[in-house]
């Protein structure tokens, strides 16, 4: 159950030669690859290319009527291997993960590919997760494709033109034998717009046809000495072949070429920024047509020599815009326009911030900046009128600070609850935490967590910290991160090694952070695979003998395991399974049924909690201990009382936590629980008459009393 369905959506796939899409860009690749014959797709979800997968996975009829085999890799790793097909056979091949994380993940298999080379395209579609908006670690892929040798597109993010240069991308890799990365950042993945599509083409040669006539050629071998020989082909052969092709094909753009004695020359995914930027200082406009010079670089790895001497002749300064760290466009460009001996200057950096987002005020400074220095007359006597971006301050000193948070009713809440209670006995715990939405646990209201090193490694990251006697550490894993990485390099690692720490296998049913998509251990039937192979059985199967499985929303059960698991004297790694279904999905899963049982006139019941505001002391352990988003403070109705109380908003689903949280803690009797019932029964009504009536009753002679 994926957190957003294109089931609707994917039958624009089936757009023929001539008409018009309009949409999300995420669908417009799914729609370039039919078009381009792509013979098979895989890859693993994460933002911001998770509604790629989804796209996907609600496509199957379509890819199956093409004959394209699509997969859910286990991993990015899994999803790369699967370009082996494309060393030997013409087969058109297309992965897609997250980057960095998941470019980590896969580099192993990538350095074979990239070393092999391909006969076949083969494209790496990956989700640019740098910036504001950024989940991970701030690193660039540019340096993977340095190191191995593979092509790196940045396309300007106009629709037309990315799903032109997708297809080019396959042709770009068959012409020079060697596998591309695709970039698409953040925005441009859900940019909304419009192309004309041509029609889907059926793969060309099949895995049938690969199956019947299978190929086996020494010099692709990831052995000595085929590997020397790869090594040089990659630059004797392959290099100058994928340069030829870029400069034929033009994958590049330049605009306005003279007009101007300085010019800019930038990756195809700033472009927006870069042109808004300009158009502030008036120089474009709001169609993108530029008074400055640019050269857009939709392939930012190679660089094509003789497309940069041209933009750079008659030129006295050129601004090279290039996100991130470390620069490796900026240095590369003034080497070779120095070492033909032209007399221009080439700046980057020394303008623009070495790291971070080059967001529309960051372009808006530097571009000015430049442009005083070395062409001031290109900008206008009297400024344009600027809106300031912030008027009245900066929006650190506006807006109050939002860090990520477990959504509400979510099931990891009271696990994490449970914990912070556990070492009011125990101490400070030291905690290795794991990627996932567990991962909030290390922020507010629950500062648990010590590191975070990788998908499924929370275990691994406490292996370390084995000692005899004395306290454990404690890891955490999700159940995405299990299945990915976590069972081979946390549990069987620890059971290998004689661990004797715990871990904490968060179980909510779905690879949760990733978008809600199933997992080999989902309680659901998960449609063309297979479902429902239980974590424990897992565990047991690598040889961990002490396991216990707790459901999250019992507080006193989750504590009582978590204080067994630190105290026993049995030897060997412990696992607690903290079960309970992720919040987000759960509502999703009953949304529809809700909605047809009311419709039908059938009964329906609702949990909602609240706070009696004449018991509630403000003391705010409840907020404390869960941080639930739908607990917050009012003004109290009570005249004579200065202090807010605590109050549960509507946005409450009715999990329980906050009132089990402060039950488990001996702290407040202020909770209680009304259950809201729609289309009651006879008996109900009649009962809900009875009381109104007791209640008016006593209602009266209390006003009869005073």
């Amino acid at each position: 159950m994926a957190e957003r369905s294109f089931k609707k959506e994917v039958e624009l796939l089936r757009l023929g030669d001539g008409q018009t899409f309009e949409g999300e860009t995420i669908l417009a690749v799914t729609k370039a690859l039919l078009q381009a014959g792509v013979g098979y797709v895989g890859g693993y979800q994460g933002a911001p290319v998770s509604h790629l997968m989804d796209v996907l996975a609600d496509a199957e009829d379509i890819l199956g009527e093409l004959g394209v085999t699509f997969e859910v890799g286990a991993s990015e790793a899994t999803a790369a291997a699967m370009l082996a097909t494309s060393i030997n056979y013409p087969i058109r091949g297309c992965v897609t993960w997250k980057s960095t994380v998941g470019t980590n993940v896969a580099s192993d298999a990538l350095s074979n590919l990239a070393s092999a080379g391909v006969t076949g395209g083969a494209v790496v579609l990956l989700g640019e997760d740098y910036g504001e908006g950024a989940s991970i670690m701030q690193e660039r892929t540019h340096a993977f494709a340095m190191k191995s040798q593979m092509w790196l597109m940045d396309p300007r993010p106009e629709q037309q033109r990315v799903v032109d240069l997708v297809e080019e991308a396959f042709r770009l890799s068959e012409a020079s034998n060697t596998p591309v990365l695709f970039m698409l950042r953040i925005r441009a993945c859900h940019l909304r717009g419009h192309f004309r599509t041509r029609d889907n083409v059926r793969p060309a040669f099949t895995a049938r046809d690969a199956l019947d006539n299978p190929v086996r050629t020494y010099d692709r071998i990831i052995l000595p000495p085929s590997t020397f020989a790869q090594e040089k082909e990659k630059i004797e052969r392959r290099w100058p072949a994928a340069i030829e092709y870029i400069e034929r094909r033009q994958l590049n753009e330049t605009f306005a070429a003279q007009a101007a004695p300085v010019g800019l020359i930038l990756q195809g995914g700033l472009y927006n920024a870069v042109v808004r930027a300009l158009e502030r200082l008036g120089l474009a406009d709001a169609y993108g047509d530029s008074r400055v010079p640019l050269h857009v670089l939709n392939v930012t790895y190679p660089l094509v020599p003789s497309e940069l001497s041209r933009f750079a002749q008659g030129k006295t300064a050129l601004l090279v815009v290039e996100e991130g760290q470390p620069e490796f466009i900026e240095p590369a460009i003034a080497a070779q326009l120095a070492a033909e001996g032209l007399p221009i200057r080439v700046c980057g950096k020394g303008f623009l911030p070495r790291a971070g987002e080059y967001t529309g005020a960051v372009l808006l400074g530097a571009l000015r900046n430049f442009f005083k220095e070395y062409a001031p007359h290109l900008l206008p006597p009297a400024p344009a009128v600027e809106v300031p971006l912030l008027p009245h301050g900066k929006l650190s000193q506006r807006m109050p600070p939002r860090p990520s948070g477990l959504c509400t009713g979510c099931p990891e809440r009271p696990l994490f609850t449970a914990m912070r209670l556990l070492e009011r006995e125990t101490g400070k715990l030291h905690v290795s935490a794991d990627i996932g939405c567990h991962s909030f646990a290390t922020l507010p209201p629950f500062n648990m967590g010590a590191s975070i090193m990788g998908y499924g490694l929370g275990a691994a990251g406490a292996a370390g910290l084995q000692t005899k006697g004395g306290k454990r550490a404690v890891a955490l894993m999700g159940d995405g991160g299990f299945w990915h990485n976590g069972l081979t390099s946390g549990i069987a690692n620890a059971v290998f090694n004689r661990h004797d720490d715990v871990t904490v296998i968060v179980d909510n049913g779905y690879s949760a952070a990733t978008g809600g998509q199933y997992i080999p251990s989902s309680d659901a039937d998960a449609g063309s695979r297979e479902a429902r192979h239980p974590i424990e059985a897992a565990v047991r199967g690598v040889g961990v003998r002490w396991v216990r499985r707790v459901r999250t929303y019992d507080i006193r059960a989750t504590l009582k395991s978590l204080r067994e698991a630190l105290t026993t004297l049995e030897k060997g790694p412990k696992v607690v399974l903290a079960e309970g279904e992720c919040q987000l999905n759960r509502q999703r899963r009953l949304a529809p049924l809700v909605r047809a049982d009311l419709a039908a006139g059938r009964r329906v019941q609702k949990q909602r909690f609240g706070i009696d505001e004449a018991v509630c002391t403000g003391d705010r352990s409840c907020i404390r201990l869960s941080g639930c988003p739908s607990l917050t403070v009012r003004p109290s109705t009570d005249p004579l009382r200065r202090l807010p109380v605590t109050h549960v908003d509507q946005s409450c689903v009715g999990c329980g936590v906050c009132g089990e949280v402060a039950h488990a803690a001996v702290l407040c009797p202020s909770f209680h629980r009304a259950d809201v019932v729609s289309n009651p029964t006879r008996l109900e009504r009649w009962a809900d008459r009875v009381r109104q009536r007791v209640l008016r009753l006593l209602g009266a002679r209390h006003l009869e009393a005073a």
